[in-house]
């Protein structure tokens, strides 16, 4: 196994504030591994660390073979870091953008115009070459931003919510430019709030307040649920997650639009009751059925479990 990011007991505080707490992870080279966790869970802290931009408080992380606090500067050549709002110029094209990152990271001139055509290509935007930055789409800056992170041929690329207000279709474009990344043996440590996406990732790691609550295959984080989970329609979600609260059976209960999952310790045993609660509640339930958790499901009752142990810290 040759490891691409050894993170070793890494912390960030800011003032009285600890936002990373003594994470410790290894992350495979030609791996996805995402980052997953609500706002103000540490996510970015910990990408701007390993990116060199933020120094640790506490800790180290051997990322590309250098050490972050031996050799910040000497990492910037092996990685990207495309941020939530990548550093685009409005005033200028697609091409210009490309070519003044090329300028920052100091490529060859000899080399630019075939790795240009190839970013081009592999985002889709060769046909807006022309167009300024400013006049793109939202998921055409993201592609864009991506391109120019890539310039220099990283190793290891950091992306922090990538899809973040990005459209269905573009954020489908963009999860394609990722498996051919992948495919070329790059490692892609990202973070992201959209749990659908995160179960896309080789592994992943549940983030809050600065710390990692588990940190596995999307498979083995599901297996944390322990009870069992039942989706029933309602004619009001609200109304009925009030109803259930009320329940010594009903472990979990969370709102997925106008349906209900709630997860149970016997489905056969307890769904009954939580049924019959629901009719005398005048919620005409519905389709009620036993389903596989999802991320979210698993990290909502794991939040539930965490989330009065600790004030809230900051991104």
């Amino acid at each position: 196994m040759s490891i691409a990011v050894d993170i070793r007991g890494l912390s960030r505080r800011f003032g009285s504030v600890t936002a990373v707490d003594n994470l410790t992870l290894a992350i495979e080279r030609g791996e996805l591994f995402g980052l997953v966790g609500p706002d103000g869970a540490g996510k970015t802290t910990t990408l701007r660390m390993l990116a060199g931009i933020l120094t640790p408080s506490a800790g180290d992380a051997v990322v590309a073979g250098r050490s972050l606090r031996q050799e910040p500067e000497r990492i910037k050549s092996s990685i990207a870091y495309m941020s939530q709002r990548f550093g685009l110029y409005g005033d200028l094209t697609v091409l210009e953008n490309l070519d003044f990152y090329a300028d920052l990271f100091e490529v060859p001139e000899t080399e630019r115009p075939a790795r240009m055509r190839r970013l081009l290509d592999f985002s889709g935007l060769g046909p807006f070459q022309g167009r300024l930055a400013d006049k793109l789409s939202g998921g055409m800056k993201q592609k864009l931003g991506l391109a120019c992170a890539l310039i220099h041929q990283p190793d290891i690329v950091f992306l922090d919510e990538p899809t973040n207000g990005v459209d269905p279709v573009s954020r489908r474009d963009f999860w394609r430019i990722l498996y051919e990344m992948l495919k070329e043996g790059v490692t892609v440590v990202m973070s992201t709030s959209y749990l659908d996406e995160a179960e896309r990732c080789r592994r992943v790691a549940l983030m809050h307040h600065g710390r990692f609550l588990a940190v596995d295959t999307p498979s083995q984080v599901k297996a944390l649920l322990r009870t069992e989970l039942v989706e029933i329609g309602v004619l009001d979600a609200w109304r009925g997650r009030e109803a259930l609260a009320r329940m010594s059976e009903a472990y979990q209960v969370t709102v997925f639009g106008q349906r209900l999952h709630v997860a149970l310790p016997d489905a056969a045993r307890d769904l009954p009751a939580v049924v019959r609660a629901l009719e005398a509640a005048g919620l005409a339930p519905r389709d009620a059925r036993r389903i596989v958790p999802s991320l979210e499901d698993v990290f909502v009752s794991v939040l539930g479990d965490t989330h009065a142990q600790k004030p809230d810290s900051a991104a």
